[in-house]
């Protein structure tokens, strides 16, 4: 047991979706990748800005995991699974931590936008 800590991650995914021509194609191209993430990662995530723009989309994606390593591993995967998306480019990743031990993910520290805040106490 890991003494009562919490690993967290939120992660926001920048959009584009250049075939676009109207709300619900962009729509028919974003369903599967928040579909697809939440029954294949067991992840929290939503499409969270840009509802009413054709070829733009923001996709939120949260994790609570019992160890920091875990939660590397599955926001690793996560990310790979949006980038691979057909019809879609990633323009952006902005992504949060929280929780003892994260600071030790420098490889996920080093990519732009990652931040990291955590509880010292």
């Amino acid at each position: 047991m890991n003494n009562g800590s919490m690993h967290a991650a939120a992660v926001c995914f920048e959009l584009r979706v250049p075939e676009s021509r109207s709300l619900k194609a962009k729509r028919a191209a974003i369903r599967p990748i928040v579909e697809g993430l939440r029954h294949r990662f067991r992840v929290s995530v939503a499409e969270v800005d840009h509802q009413d723009t054709w070829q733009r989309a923001a996709i939120g994606v949260a994790l609570v995991a019992e160890s920091a390593r875990h939660l590397h591993d599955v926001m690793d995967n996560v990310e790979r699974f949006v980038a691979n998306a057909p019809d879609i480019e990633l323009l952006d990743i902005e992504t949060e931590w929280i929780g003892a031990g994260v600071a030790e993910l420098t490889e996920w520290e080093a990519e732009p936008g990652a931040t990291r805040e955590s509880d010292s106490s």
